[in-house]
């Protein structure tokens, strides 16, 4: 949380939807966003800012995404800081990687992250595990998509560090959510908090908010105790210290 009024103005021109922020360990600042310039800088559609929210330099993702992100998320593999990026875009920096690509720490593309095919929709949220899980690496996605490298994924998919698609989480989440995923959180046990538009997972109704087992099956007993779910769409899942 910060004083709005310790940033350095924005231009006009600046004035378009911010749709992700996320602070990094070090205290710089990831948006993902739907303008294409910050203070006269052309970014397309993603930046950094420092701690004071003036524009991170350092950061260079060469000519941006060709369209809106709507996620960003900072992991870290082997102890070097990555970023996750998620959207409605074809290619960043001009290398084709439909709705998802994994940054270096200074904007360029991690060449170690290939994610084939990419996903025919848009991701709306990324959900990373922390270092001390088992799963640590892979990443969570969640958005309004058919296919991740050509296989049914439904709104949803788990992948691998390596820009794969984890097969085995696909096959425990069923046939998936009926409807978009804008929203995705990790317990500290390995379970999965989902939100969005849908109103079935597996075809069980589950009303835009659900709670999956680690293996992307759907957990009953947190059906149970949310009653109707909510009544209109969830996008934003945030976790409390107590879990």
């Amino acid at each position: 949380h910060r004083d709005l009024h310790s940033f350095p103005t924005r231009r006009s021109s600046d004035l378009a939807a911010v749709n992700a922020v996320v602070s990094q360990t070090d205290g710089r600042i990831l948006v993902g966003v739907a303008f294409t310039t910050i203070d006269d800088i052309h970014l397309n559609f993603i930046a950094r800012l420092l701690a004071d929210g003036s524009l991170d330099t350092s950061f260079n993702p060469g000519s941006g995404a060709d369209n809106t992100v709507n996620a960003v998320a900072e992991t870290f593999i082997g102890g070097v800081r990555k970023i996750y990026v998620g959207g409605a875009f074809g290619a960043v920096n001009g290398t084709t990687s439909p709705g998802l690509v994994r940054l270096n720490n200074n904007g360029a593309m991690d060449s170690g992250f290939n994610a084939g095919l990419g996903v025919d929709g848009q991701v709306y949220a990324i959900a990373v595990y922390p270092t001390n899980s088992i799963y640590a690496g892979k990443v969570l996605i969640g958005g309004a998509l058919a296919h991740d490298n050509g296989t049914p994924c439904n709104n949803r998919a788990r992948v691998n560090a390596d820009g794969s698609l984890d097969t085995n989480f696909n096959a425990g989440f069923g046939s998936g959510p009926d409807g978009a995923v804008h929203a995705l959180a990790i317990q500290t046990g390995g379970q999965v908090l989902v939100g969005g538009s849908f109103t079935g997972i597996n075809a069980v109704t589950v009303n835009r908010i659900a709670r999956l087992n680690t293996d992307g099956t759907l957990d009953t007993s947190f059906v149970a105790a949310d009653g109707g779910g909510a009544n209109n769409v969830v996008e934003g899942i945030r976790l409390q210290p107590d879990n």
